[in-house]
């Protein structure tokens, strides 16, 4: 159960920041305000985001954005949830890579529900190429499938090596 309150604690952290930092930049910034805080590299810049990453399913019908944006990723954080607590007594690293991506997950449906977009303000570019702008809970989502990848493509390949040495 340790790792459940581990889990449940940062996850509570992750959305206030979230929540926190999206709010400020509402009440701060105007509709495509950007302030740059490292010129040619990173702004803070207020976009809002309709789609899912990257914007995509923004145009789609009420329909299909409701199913696609809302009722999914609701159903995933409920499998996350339970990823969680099936893997409560066996590793810590995964626990906290699925409560990274449901407390992500869990930020922008706060916002989907109570909006119908998500406020994204983290703007990276280099000259006028920009990254799509992104938030705490995107980053956090990013973080936490990479370290599954880390778990199944290093970790576990490890594993498996010092099996063969134990033979």
């Amino acid at each position: 159960m340790k790792n459940i309150w581990i889990v449940s604690l940062l996850a509570t952290f992750i959305i206030l920041v979230d929540q926190f930092t999206k709010g400020i930049i509402q009440a701060k910034f105007a509709l495509g305000e950007s302030i740059k805080v490292i010129d040619g590299f990173f702004s803070f810049t207020y976009v809002r985001n309709a789609g899912a990453a990257f914007g995509m399913a923004a145009n789609y019908n009420e329909l299909w954005r409701l199913l696609l944006l809302k009722i999914g990723p609701v159903i995933v954080v409920f499998i996350l949830i339970y990823l969680i607590y099936t893997h409560r007594n066996k590793s810590l690293w995964i626990c906290v890579s699925y409560g990274l991506i449901t407390s992500g997950a869990i930020g922008n449906l706060i916002d989907r529900f109570s909006m119908d977009y998500v406020v994204d303000f983290l703007d990276f570019y280099i000259g006028s190429s920009h990254f799509p702008a992104f938030n705490v809970a995107d980053s956090v989502i990013n973080i936490g499938v990479a370290m599954i990848l880390i778990e199944e493509l290093i970790l576990k390949k490890n594993d498996k090596k010092t099996k063969i040495k134990e033979v």
